[in-house]
C-alpha cells in the first residue's frame, strides 16, 4: 500500500529544485516601502468565512485520473501565499473575481476539482468527481504592512492566511486545492493556497496559477495543460538500470539527532552577483574546473558549510539531494504544459571529512556529476524503482536543496498587478535549504535555512566571505 502521510507540512520528503509548488520571494525591498517593521510584535487576527466548494463552470470528464510514480513520491500538502497591493475600492471585487475565475480555470484543470483516493494497485489516484476546490473568504484585522516580513516563513502568523480542513488526518481527507482570499484594511489582499504536490511540480503549479490569473483577466491560456500522465507509466516489467542512492538510508554515526533538541534558528543569507562571482573564482582557482554555474557552486558551498556547522565526524556519510527538471531530458521531451511532476531527484554521497578537506572544486564536481547523471534512462529507472520497491527518498544525514529562482510566479496577475511578495508559509524540513531569487533584477540569491542555535553560529561565520 502507498504510505498516506498525516496532514502536516512537516512531512514533506520530496521538494525539488524546480518544484515544491512554492512561490519565490519577489521584492524584499518592498517591505521597507510598505513600512513593515520586523521588530514590532504583532498578533494577526483573521476571521474566516464558511468554506464553499467551487466546481468547474462546465461539465468535465469524470472517473479515475492516473498519477505517475513521480507524483506518488511527493504527495504532500504545500502552503503558499501571494500578497497583492490594491486600493480599497477595487479590493472589494477581489474575492469574487478570483472565485469566478477559479470556476472557469477548473474546466481545463478538472482533476483539481476531484478527490484523492487509493487505486486497486495501492497507489494514489484522483477520482474526478467534479466536487470542486475549497474556497474561503476571510478578513484581517490590520493593514497588510503590519504582519511583518513574510519573506521568512512564519507558520504561526502566515498559517492564518491559508485554510486547513478541520479534522483532516491525512492527505486523502484534503482536497487537491484549497484557496483562501484574505482582505486587509489597507485594501490589499492575500491569496493563500494549499495544494497537493502530487498534482504538479513547481513548473506545473506556476502554469496553473498564472492560467488562473489569465482567466481572471479574460485572456486565453498561454499554456493549456497537457493532462495525459500515462506517458510516464512504469515499464512492464520494471527495469532498474541505475543505482538510486536518493533512497539510501544513511547511518547517523555522528549522533546528530540530539542536536536538533537545541533551539532552532532560521536565517537568510543574501549572495549578490559579486559574492557569487567570488565563490565561482574560488571553485576554479585550482584548475580542476574550467567553469561552473551559480547553482552548482552555491549548492557545493552551502553543503560544505552546513556539514561543518553540524560538526559531522570525518567518516560520517552525508548526502546531497536536489531535483532536475526532466521535461527536456525525457526522450521524447514531455509536452509543453505537462500537468504533473516532471522532475526527478538526483544525489551525491560522500564522507564529511572528504567533503571538507578537499577544495571547493571537489564538491562542485560532485554536484555537476549528479546533474549529468539525469538522463532519460536514469529517470525511467527511477520510475521503475518506485514501481518495484515503493520506496521514498530518505533524509537521514541529508541536505535537500530546493531553488525557486527559475520560476516566474512573480508574474502572476489577477487584475491587480504582480504580487508585492509571495512565499511559503513554513520551511518544510530541518534538512531543507531554500534558494530564492532576490532583488529587483533577481540576480541575487537568498539562502534560507534553519539550524540548531549552536550550528547556526558556525554557519553564519562561514558565510562571511
Amino acid at each position: 500500500m502507498v504510505a498516506i502521510f498525516p496532514y502536516s507540512f512537516h512531512n514533506i520528503v520530496g521538494v525539488d529544485t524546480f518544484s515544491f509548488h512554492c512561490v519565490q520571494v519577489v521584492e524584499f525591498e518592498n517591505f521597507a516601502a510598505m513600512g513593515i517593521s520586523n521588530g514590532e510584535a504583532f498578533q494577526l487576527d483573521v476571521k474566516q468565512g464558511e468554506p464553499t466548494l467551487v466546481s468547474p463552470a462546465e461539465e468535465t470528464e469524470k472517473g479515475l485520473y492516473f498519477l505517475s510514480n513521480l507524483d506518488q513520491n511527493i504527495a504532500v500538502i504545500v502552503r503558499t501565499i501571494y500578497c497583492f497591493k490594491s486600493d480599497e475600492k477595487r479590493n472589494g471585487d477581489a474575492t469574487q473575481v478570483l472565485k469566478n475565475a477559479l470556476k472557469k480555470v477548473l474546466v481545463p484543470y478538472y482533476p483539481l476539482a476531484g478527490r484523492l483516493t487509493i487505486s486497486s494497485e495501492g497507489k494514489l489516484i484522483i477520482n474526478c468527481t467534479g466536487e470542486g476546490a475549497v474556497f474561503v473568504a476571510a478578513e484581517a484585522n490590520c493593514k497588510l504592512a503590519e504582519i511583518g516580513d513574510i519573506t521568512k516563513p512564519d507558520p504561526e502568523t502566515l498559517g492564518k492566511l491559508v485554510y486547513d480542513i478541520p479534522g483532516a488526518k491525512n492527505i486523502l481527507e484534503m482536497p487537491p486545492l484549497v484557496a483562501q482570499v484574505t482582505k486587509f484594511k489597507c485594501g490589499g489582499f492575500v491569496l493563500g493556497l494549499c495544494m497537493n504536490h502530487c498534482m504538479f511540480d513547481g513548473i506545473g503549479a506556476m502554469e496553473f496559477v498564472n492560467s488562473w490569473g489569465e482567466t481572471a483577466r479574460g485572456l486565453p491560456l498561454t499554456v493549456p495543460p497537457f493532462l495525459n500522465r500515462s506517458i510516464l507509466k512504469a515499464r512492464n516489467p520494471p527495469m532498474i538500470q541505475h543505482i538510486h542512492q536518493e533512497f539510501a538510508e544513511i547511518e547517523d554515526k555522528s549522533s546528530k539527532i540530539g542536536i536538533y533538541e537545541d533551539k532552532m534558528l532560521y536565517n537568510s543569507f543574501c549572495f549578490d552577483p559579486e559574492m557569487l562571482e567570488k565563490i565561482k573564482m574560488k571553485a576554479v582557482e585550482d584548475g580542476t574546473l574550467a567553469k561552473c554555474t551559480t547553482f552548482e557552486v552555491l549548492s557545493a558551498f552551502v553543503w560544505r558549510a552546513r556539514t561543518k556547522a553540524l560538526n559531522m565526524l570525518p567518516d560520517q556519510e552525508t548526502k546531497l539531494l536536489f531535483a532536475v527538471d526532466g521535461r527536456p531530458k525525457f526522450q521524447p521531451p514531455l509536452p509543453k504544459g505537462y500537468f504533473g511532476n516532471g522532475i526527478v531527484l538526483t544525489n551525491s554521497i560522500c564522507q564529511a571529512g572528504e567533503l571538507l578537506d578537499k577544495p571547493l572544486s571537489f564538491a562542485v564536481g560532485l554536484v555537476k556529476d549528479a546533474i549529468q547523471m539525469v538522463t532519460d534512462s536514469y529517470m525511467r529507472s527511477a520510475i521503475d524503482y518506485f514501481e518495484a520497491t515503493r520506496a521514498r527518498p530518505s533524509l537521514a544525514s541529508t541536505l535537500l536543496i530546493t531553488t525557486w529562482s527559475r520560476l516566474s510566479f512573480h508574474t502572476t496577475d489577477f487584475g491587480w498587478g504582480e504580487p508585492i511578495v509571495s512565499g511559503p508559509v513554513a520551511l518544510p524540513e530541518k534538512e531543507v535549504i531554500l534558494f530564492l531569487s532576490h532583488g529587483k533584477e533577481r540576480k541575487s540569491i537568498n539562502v534560507l535555512l534553519g539550524l540548531p542555535a549552536s550550528a547556526m553560529k558556525i554557519f553564519q561565520e562561514l558565510m562571511e566571505i
